[in-house]
């Protein structure tokens, strides 16, 4: 997942002085740490390393990302006049991308590198709580209350995160995932309303691309069929149900992402193995399977026991 190298000793000495965003801008730091967790495990892909508030800060949101806290917002937005706050992100707002992705594309030397961008109703929530919320109220009472104005909010979001993920891919990126980390506080009737028809314009205005599309939500076991409903080529499948049990509410066939529990890294080396397998069967006649934890790597877990889980992994399906 995105936070693949935050574990790392090697990626908190290069960001000790650096706030999250800062880094974010600086190709030299964006290509050294999103390569540190290739080398540290030898896993399948880069994870360009980003954050999904980082295009808000570039259209001019003011807004930080608070250690321990996570992206507060200085002015939230609950109102129609507010929404001059947003603007279209242009290319020339983040020039970093393509210069970060050039030189990662170049150090990668074949190994693919999936950018990514935050889903609407994330970003938004974000925007309107002005920081991580709990319950979701504020967002809530504007989606239920002014259906109108949020729709117009969620719009201008879905064109900045398809502008950032098309930029993504034209600098190299060979694949894309759309994130909606707070997406699992919605009921499916809800996600259907208020949030599906622009998720799905994301990942429609991204099909000419012509790479892999991943959509990810956490706490999503239910709106699992929906969210595949936007469009995606893969699903990614959060640690809560099964990539059986997925697969089945989904209803048709789809290749899925996932799924292993992030806190499994600290069990046993027996138990780590047990569930890596559980995982591995779990996906057994799916048209297409990329191994994953089913959210971020917890700050605290032990590299070596990531990198056993990928080599483990390798070994299991070598003969597939």
């Amino acid at each position: 997942m995105r936070q693949a190298g935050r574990s790392l000793p090697e990626y908190r000495a290069l960001r000790e002085g650096t706030t999250m965003l800062d880094a974010c801008t600086r190709p030299d730091l964006v290509t050294e740490i999103t390569l540190q967790p290739v080398r540290r495990y030898g896993v399948d892909a880069a994870i360009y390393f980003s954050d999904i508030v980082l295009p808000l800060k570039a259209v001019g949101v003011d807004l930080d990302i608070v250690p321990g806290v996570g992206p507060v917002v200085a002015t939230p937005i609950r109102r129609r006049e507010q929404l001059g706050q947003l603007r279209p992100l242009d290319a020339d707002d983040v020039p970093f991308v393509g210069d970060s992705i050039g030189q990662l594309v170049e150090a990668l030397a074949g190994t693919p590198l999936i950018g990514f961008a935050g889903a609407p109703f994330t970003l938004a929530s974000y925007l309107v709580e002005g920081g991580p919320s709990r319950n979701h109220e504020h967002t809530k009472a504007l989606m239920y209350s002014d259906e109108d104005t949020w729709h117009t909010l969620l719009g201008s979001l879905a064109d900045i995160s398809a502008t950032y993920l098309r930029l993504q891919v034209q600098a190299g990126a060979s694949a894309i995932q759309l994130f909606d980390s707070w997406v699992g506080t919605l009921t499916v009737a809800d996600y259907r309303r208020y949030v599906l028809p622009h998720s799905r314009r994301i990942l429609d205005s991204l099909a000419d691309l012509d790479v892999p599309r991943i959509h990810f939500g956490v706490n999503s076991g239910e709106l699992l069929a929906a969210m595949h409903e936007a469009g995606a080529d893969v699903v990614g499948v959060d640690f809560r149900i099964t990539l059986e049990e997925a697969a089945q509410r989904i209803g048709q066939p789809s290749p899925l992402q996932g799924n292993l529990d992030p806190a499994v890294v600290f069990a046993s080396p027996t138990a780590v193995r047990q569930r890596v397998d559980d995982v591995l069967a779990s996906a057994t006649g799916l048209p297409g399977h990329i191994f994953n934890l089913g959210h971020g790597v917890l700050p605290d877990s032990d590299p070596d026991v990531l990198a056993e889980i990928v080599r483990h992994v390798h070994e299991a399906t070598a003969a597939r």
